[in-house]
C-alpha cells in the first residue's frame, strides 16, 4: 500500500479545487488538443533572427545559420534535443576547413553555440519556445585556451615597417595602417569605421567605433593626425564616410590587411610561422602599457568597457583618464601630446 506525501496531497487538492472552479477535471488536459500553432522551422526563423541583429552579429554568425540551415533547416525549433545540439557541434568540428592555427575546431564549435543561442534567445523573446525547452542552454561551450598572440619585439617590429614601406602597390596605405593600430591597440573594425569627422587635430583625438558598439575617444600623435588628415584629403574621403582608402578613392576592407601580412610574410618567414596578425600589434602596445602605467591605463587604452568579468568593484574607481592614456602614448616613443598638459578628465567634456 502507497501513501502520498501530507504536501503533495494538499498540493493535489489544490490544484483539483483549482481546475473545478474552471469546469475542468483532470482528464481535459490530458484529452484536450494543443491549439498553440506550431513552432516555425530554422529555414522560416533564422531570417527574421538576422534581420533583427546588427551587422558585427551577422557577420560573425551568419556562415553558422547557413551550417544550421544545411543540417536543420525543415525542423522545427522544438524539435532539436540538447543531444542534437551535441551532435551537431561535433559534425561542425570534424567537418571545418583545417588552418595552420587551428585548435581541433574549438573555435567553430564556440561560435556554432553562440549562434544557436542567439537564435533560441529571439525565440523565447518572440514566445515561441519556454526557456526551460532551449536545448542551447544545456550545452556548454568549449573552454577557451590561451591565446598564443604576443607582444613583438621592438627589432622585429622594425623588420615589418621596412618589409611595408619597401613593398607592395601602396606603401604610404600600409605604413599608415602600421602606426595607426601600435599607437591606438585599436582592432580592424575600428580602424576601417574610422571617418574624417571622427578626427579631433587640434586635441590630436581620434574617435574609435569597435565591436560591441562600443565607442572611445583615443589620443594619438601629432604626427600620425597629419597623415590620417592628409590621407583623408588626397583620397577625396567624404566626411562621413570610411577615411582609409586606396589611391582611386575606392575604401579598404578587412582584405588589404589579409594582403598585407601575406606580403610581409613572404619576405619575413617568422611572420608567416608564428601567423602575425594585426591583432599582435594591439598586444604589443598593451603589453608595454601595462608594465610601465599599470591595469587602469591599460584597460582604458584598449577601450574595455565595465563587465561583470571585471576584478572586484575597485575597477569602476581606478579609471584612467586621457591625460593619462596621452601620456602613456607619449612614453611609448617620445614625442609629446597636447593632453599630458592637462589636469585630466574628457576635453570634449569641459
Amino acid at each position: 500500500m502507497t501513501s502520498t506525501h501530507p504536501d503533495k496531497a494538499a498540493a493535489l487538492d489544490a490544484a483539483k479545487l483549482v481546475l473545478a472552479g474552471m469546469g475542468l477535471s483532470a482528464q481535459h488536459l490530458l484529452t484536450e488538443p494543443d491549439t498553440r500553432p506550431p513552432a516555425p522551422t530554422f529555414a522560416e526563423y533564422i531570417p527574421i533572427v538576422s534581420a533583427a541583429v546588427g551587422a558585427g552579429t551577422r557577420r560573425v554568425y551568419s556562415s553558422y545559420w547557413n551550417r544550421i540551415l544545411t543540417q536543420w533547416g525543415h525542423r522545427r525549433l522544438d524539435e532539436p534535443t540538447s543531444s542534437d545540439v551535441r551532435a551537431l557541434v561535433e559534425h561542425v568540428k570534424a567537418t571545418v576547413v583545417p588552418r595552420r592555427n587551428s585548435r581541433g575546431g574549438r573555435s567553430a564549435a564556440e561560435h556554432l553555440i553562440a549562434a544557436l543561442r542567439c537564435v533560441y534567445r529571439h525565440a523565447e523573446d518572440d514566445d515561441l519556445i519556454h526557456k526551460d525547452d532551449n536545448p542551447a542552454r544545456k550545452v556548454d561551450k568549449p573552454r577557451r585556451l590561451p591565446s598564443t598572440r604576443r607582444a613583438v619585439a621592438d627589432n622585429r617590429l622594425a623588420e615589418i615597417n621596412t618589409t611595408a614601406a619597401t613593398t607592395g602597390n601602396d606603401p604610404a596605405l600600409d605604413t599608415l595602417l602600421l602606426r595607426l593600430h601600435p599607437e591606438t591597440a585599436c582592432r580592424r573594425a575600428g580602424a576601417l569605421a574610422l571617418r574624417p569627422q571622427d578626427l579631433d587635430p587640434d586635441q590630436c583625438l581620434i574617435f574609435l567605433r569597435e565591436k560591441g558598439d562600443t565607442v572611445r575617444w583615443q589620443p594619438v600623435f601629432p604626427t600620425l593626425m597629419t597623415h590620417l588628415v592628409h590621407h583623408a584629403e588626397d583620397r577625396h574621403a567624404p566626411r562621413d564616410k570610411q577615411l582609409l582608402r586606396y589611391r582611386n578613392g575606392q575604401p579598404i576592407t578587412s582584405r588589404r590587411y589579409d594582403h598585407l601580412w601575406h606580403r610581409i610574410g613572404q619576405h619575413l618567414p617568422w611572420v608567416a610561422t608564428q601567423q602575425i596578425s594585426t591583432h599582435w600589434l594591439r598586444h604589443t602596445t598593451l603589453t608595454w602599457v601595462e608594465r610601465n602605467f599599470g591595469y587602469a591605463v591599460a584597460r582604458a587604452f584598449a577601450g574595455h568597457t565595465d563587465s561583470g568579468n571585471e576584478p572586484g568593484a575597485t575597477a569602476t574607481y581606478v579609471r584612467a583618464t586621457l591625460p593619462e592614456i596621452a601620456a602613456a602614448l607619449a612614453a611609448l616613443t617620445g614625442e609629446p601630446h597636447p593632453l599630458t598638459e592637462q589636469a585630466g578628465g574628457d576635453p570634449h567634456d569641459q
